[in-house]
């Protein structure tokens, strides 16, 4: 299933995002820097991307780690998943930070996170006295166990 995204090239250097393989789920998101952006552990950076994107109404894109970068380097999105809404339209830029222990940096053209493009479901909140009972109930962090 696929699901038509504009792409709008700010810069004359941004890439369009990209699948790494015909299986990706997320398309991966390239850095737009005028020279090396250093990060410094526990530091949060926004990296331009120099897109902007037109996401179909219904649909939101999420900004997620790339696992290598994270893993290997410590640089995760510093919201951990960005939302961009259908109606955003402004530049695509990515809050990256540093959760390693050594000075990290970022070069132009590096991929720096993934883009995935998701269906969803917009809630109706309605005011209730009391909830449906559980077998968890209120139960939370951890309360399942580990194992």
């Amino acid at each position: 299933m696929t699901a038509p995204v504009s792409v709008q090239l700010l810069d004359p250097r941004a890439k369009l995002p990209a699948y790494g393989s015909p299986d990706a789920a997320g398309a991966d998101l390239y850095a737009l820097t005028d020279g090396p952006a250093a990060i410094a552990p526990g530091e949060t950076v926004l990296i331009h991307t120099g897109i902007a994107l037109a996401i179909p109404q219904g649909y939101v894109g999420l900004v997620c780690a790339r696992s290598g970068l994270a893993s290997k380097r410590g640089l995760a999105p510093a919201n951990k998943v960005g939302v961009i809404d259908a109606d955003y339209r402004g530049e695509l830029m990515v809050a990256l930070h540093n959760h390693g222990a050594v000075p990290q940096v970022i070069e132009n053209g590096d991929r720096v996170a993934q883009l995935v493009v998701v269906p969803y479901l917009a809630a109706q909140f309605t005011r209730a006295e009391a909830l449906e009972a559980t077998q968890r109930g209120a139960g939370g962090f951890g309360s399942t166990g580990t194992k």
